[in-house]
C-alpha cells in the first residue's frame, strides 16, 4: 500500500483573486478573505488578533498579489476574473 497523495489534475482554485485581494485590503484585519477561501480556523484567529496587529494581513495581501496564496484544499488562487 502506498501513502502517496492522489494525483490532482486541477491545481487551480475556483476562487478568484480579485475578490480575495479586495476583501484582504478592506476587511483583512478581521480575516474575511480567509473565510472566502474556506480557511475558517485561521479566519477566526485573525478576528481574535486583529490580523496579527496588521502584520498577518500585510503578508496575506502580498501573497495574494504575487499568486502564492492557497485555498483550503491547497490550490493556488491564480484567476483574477
Amino acid at each position: 500500500m502506498s501513502n502517496a497523495a492522489p494525483y490532482q489534475a486541477d491545481t487551480t482554485s475556483p476562487k478568484l483573486l480579485l475578490p480575495a485581494v479586495l476583501l484582504c485590503l478592506f476587511l483583512g484585519t478581521i480575516g474575511v478573505h480567509r473565510f472566502y477561501v474556506g480557511k475558517i480556523g485561521t479566519g477566526v484567529l485573525m478576528i481574535l488578533t486583529l490580523g496579527g496587529c496588521g502584520v498577518w494581513t500585510l503578508i496575506d495581501l502580498v501573497m495574494l498579489i504575487v499568486g502564492a496564496f492557497r485555498d483550503k484544499e491547497g490550490r493556488k488562487l491564480t484567476q483574477w476574473t
